[in-house]
């Protein structure tokens, strides 16, 4: 086992490595910006290391400074947290050749999900169901045009190299087609560097639906079951829960074996989240994310796992602590994201915390960074907590999510809390009948865009 991890991340999920290294024993470093010099992470960590300035570029995504704080604290593993540098090949692959562990997959297999063309043919010759498309990267509108005729309208355009709604166009016919293949190229082109787009049939109203995979890297596989994050506001998750409301036992056994079938045959190591949309009772392929994704905690709710330590002892060499049978789902578990964000327009609210309050009392997570007098730096993603609630069912965990929201206390900023207290009172969101579409439509009929 490890003795020191670096954590190359920062806010919640920083702590949340933490917490679960110091339940294990294990020393932690933290790294931060200039302007993180008093984020909780830095204060909870055993030692602390400054990498660089307050622009994420010279500081958490530089992989030089991260190496060497490792070398200079004398830290055997890293741990990337999600976002930053978590899902970069070149980066899990310049540990290795330092001799330092890191706490995710292969560099390969960072670098064959990430190319989404080749992350779809690898899932279809795994036995993974895909939405029909290209069959790779589409080079000019001629051809284009010769795909959508094919597959049928509506269909979508997306960046290879894309993420989080960038790149992304849907055409309903011909006319339309050229100015959305144009327009996601060149999005695709200043987002990534890279303008090589793919097409695909576009669902009418798909649930988006994630299995949770776990890998020892020997072969070996298990699913846990599966996260609905269908309510989304520019393809970014908002609210997010498990099970899904409307999956039933048998779907859920079935892509469940496929999902672990798949990670096992290519020896994946650690925690992925296979990600599809679910339309009509049949599910489709869209992207694998090879690391902890934001909404773990709703699978560790239902299953009583630790992600995280499981993450950390495959990545020392030690066997799971779990097989498939022992994994059965206890009650229901849902996840809402709390933005530092001034409604309606979502617009980011830097500032200082004058007041904090976590929720707490049965059933109820609240994992922050936040603390009396905090002040959220302007120069990084706007989430500053996830308030988890679990119940027995559905309906309680609905009832104790509206009573946690009741009780937290944000004050200082704005934050996105309220949407949810709205939400709550929408009977879409009471009986779970609602596509990744509903979020959008919903925020254009009550705001006006």
């Amino acid at each position: 086992m490890f003795s020191k991890i670096l954590i190359a991340n920062r806010g919640e999920i920083a702590l949340r490595v933490i917490r679960a290294c110091q339940e294990m024993g294990i020393a932690t470093v933290a790294v931060h910006s200039t302007a993180d010099s008093d984020a909780m992470h830095v204060r909870m960590a055993d030692e602390s290391v400054c990498i660089g300035p307050n622009s994420s570029t010279e500081s958490y995504l530089s992989v030089p400074r991260i190496i060497a704080a490792c070398e200079i604290t004398g830290a055997e593993a890293v741990h990337p947290g999600y976002g930053f540098l978590s899902e970069n090949a070149a980066f899990s692959q310049t540990l290795a050749d330092h001799g330092i562990a890191f706490i995710g997959p292969t560099a390969e297999t960072i670098r064959i999900m990430g190319d989404k063309i080749t992350a779809k043919d690898t899932m279809k010759k795994l036995g993974v169901p895909c939405v029909p498309g290209s069959a790779g990267g589409v080079p000019d509108y001629e051809i284009a045009l010769k795909v959508a005729n094919e597959i049928g309208y509506p269909i979508i355009i997306k960046a290879t190299a894309g993420g989080g709604g960038r790149g992304m166009k849907v055409a309903q016919n011909d006319a339309e087609l050229e100015v959305a293949f144009r327009t996601a190229r060149s999005e695709a082109k200043a987002a990534f560097g890279n303008d090589e787009v793919y097409m695909e049939k576009y669902l009418q109203r798909p649930r988006h639906i994630e299995i949770q995979v776990f890998g020892d890297g020997k072969g070996r596989a298990v699913h846990l079951g599966e996260r609905d994050c269908s309510l989304q506001r520019r393809h970014q998750k908002v609210f997010e829960e498990a099970p899904g409301p409307i999956i039933t036992p048998e779907q859920r056994a079935r892509i469940g074996k496929v999902c672990a079938d798949a990670v096992g045959a290519i020896n994946y190591i650690g925690a992925g989240t296979i990600e599809f949309l679910f339309e009509d009772g049949e599910f489709y392929f869209i992207e694998m994310n090879t690391r902890l994704q934001v909404e773990h905690p709703v699978t560790e709710a239902i299953f009583g796992v630790d992600l995280v330590r499981e993450q950390i002892r495959v990545a020392a060499g030690l066997p799971m602590d779990f097989v498939q049978e022992d994994l059965k789902i206890n009650g229901h578990a849902i996840e809402v994201r709390i933005n530092a964000e001034k409604l309606p327009n979502f617009s980011p609210c830097p500032g200082k915390i004058t007041q904090y309050h976590a929720p707490g009392g049965l059933g109820v997570r609240m994992d922050s960074a936040l603390y009396d007098g905090y002040k959220i730096p302007p120069y990084y993603d706007s989430l500053i907590g996830k308030l988890i609630v679990h119940g027995r069912d559905r309906p309680e965990a609905l009832a104790r999510l509206n009573r946690a929201l009741g009780e937290m206390i944000i004050d200082g900023v704005e934050t996105t809390a309220p949407l949810f207290h709205a939400l709550l009172e929408e009977p879409d969101i009471q009986s779970g009948n609602y596509s990744i579409h509903w979020l959008e439509k919903w925020l254009a009929a009550k705001f006006g865009g």
